[in-house]
């Protein structure tokens, strides 16, 4: 089945840069608003009219500029801030004296803190710190005196900037744990598929081999025995695997990135290959010693949630082979009910010892884990196992029909 790579971008950062956006698009038309309110304040106007207009233009040519982390540049993050203190400082060689004693608001007005802003998302609350230091500054040197209105709107600006660069850093460090998260459940989908895929080819090929050559002795019997020391580094290899490195992506605004390789997607398939009768699949199970109930109707399921139950099925029929004897008979039910379809593989064997199982899965032998188990769990399912000792075992596998999607990553 075809692979492809799948890329999940995450970032709580990029609303923010949108509302950055938007936010000094209408602080610009507001403090032109209030400048045009209070007009008869201005001792020379000239010197407002020539700020606003710079203001204006200045706003609306770098909305690029406060898109992403990537184009918001520390130069523009320079220049803008210089804009800000600039239209401060002009403020009482515009105003009069009443407007300025008063503690009306200077030419930017709040558009000075979209300035900050910027650089608390850019860069955090240490950055942001460091731009609302000169904005005090200037603000202080305007009034002429630290008022209590104007101490108000510094430490306000303050604070706020420093919260939100803090509240930046925190979700970019949520962002990479979560990365880290979803590559290591995706590298562990990927290696419990790989491991069922060489349990049900090489691993049974060389425990074969093994039990073969052991009978046979001599050149054969040291054959059989390399084939078991590779079986079991083979099952050591399959069942830890190394999970890869998560990814940052180059724009930090887009977030951590996490990319997996996974099977190609349900609709995909069911369009290239289109629905099967799982009777079809599992009729090749029956033998002299395998009985095999069908419905008289076709069961039909997506082609990959079919070929996964199928392979289920027959990794159940090794078990039995393997574990119940030459003589031990199995039963393959196939049931189509309403919501889902349940197959049921029972043999007649010894059935299986108390803590057998988990202890196959310590020593790495993961034919029930993964080639039942893990390829139920993908499809959306269940594998439950019964044994009782003297009486057989019986496996009954349940698919959902609304969810028929193999590998599901």
């Amino acid at each position: 089945m075809a692979k492809r790579e799948r890329v999940i971008r995450m970032s709580v950062e990029q609303p923010l840069w949108r509302a950055l956006s938007g936010y000094r698009v209408l602080t610009m038309l507001y403090a032109v608003g209030l400048f045009a309110a209070a007009y008869d304040d201005f001792d020379r106007p000239g010197v407002a009219i020539a700020f606003y207009v710079v203001l204006f233009v200045w706003t609306l040519a770098t909305l690029p500029r406060v898109q992403s982390a990537v184009a918001c540049t520390k130069r523009f993050l320079a220049v803008d801030l210089a804009i800000a203190l600039t239209g401060i400082v002009l403020t009482p060689l515009a105003a009069d004296a009443h407007h300025i004693d008063s503690g009306g608001p200077t030419l930017p007005s709040i558009w000075t803190a979209g300035s900050v802003l910027a650089y608390a998302i850019k860069g955090g609350w240490r950055w942001a710190a460091f731009a609302s230091t000169p904005v005090a500054v200037a603000n202080l040197v305007e009034r002429g005196s630290p008022a209590r209105d104007t101490v108000h709107n510094v430490v306000l600006v303050w604070v706020a900037s420093i919260a939100i660069g803090y509240v930046v850093e925190v979700a970019r460090a949520s962002e990479r744990t979560l990365a880290r998260a979803l590559e290591i459940e995706a590298a562990t989908r990927e290696r419990e598929r790989l491991a069922r895929d060489i349990h049900d080819g090489v691993l049974q090929v060389l425990a074969m081999v093994q039990r073969r050559g052991a009978v046979l002795g001599g050149e054969a019997g040291e054959l059989g025995r390399m084939a078991g020391e590779q079986e079991i580094a083979l099952r050591t290899l399959v069942s830890g695997g190394l999970v890869p490195v998560s990814r940052v992506s180059l724009d930090a605004a887009q977030g951590a990135v996490v990319r997996a390789v996974e099977e190609e997607s349900d609709d995909e398939g069911a369009d290239a290959e289109g629905p099967v009768d799982l009777r079809a699949l599992l009729a090749p199970y029956a033998a002299a010693k395998v009985s095999f109930a069908e419905p008289g109707a076709p069961v039909p399921l997506p082609a990959p949630a079919a070929k996964e139950l199928a392979a289920a099925v027959g990794a159940a029929l090794d078990n039995v082979r393997r574990h119940a004897g030459d003589e031990a008979r199995a039963w393959i039910l196939v049931e189509d009910e309403p919501g889902e379809v349940v197959v049921t593989v029972r043999d007649d064997g010894p059935g299986i010892p108390e803590g057998r199982l988990a202890q196959a899965e310590g020593e790495g032998r993961l034919g029930v884990a993964l080639s039942i188990r893990g390829r139920l769990r993908d499809l959306g399912g269940s594998a439950e196992l019964v044994s009782i000792p003297g009486q057989g075992t019986e496996v009954e596998l349940k698919v959902p029909k609304t969810r028929g999607k193999a590998g599901t990553r």
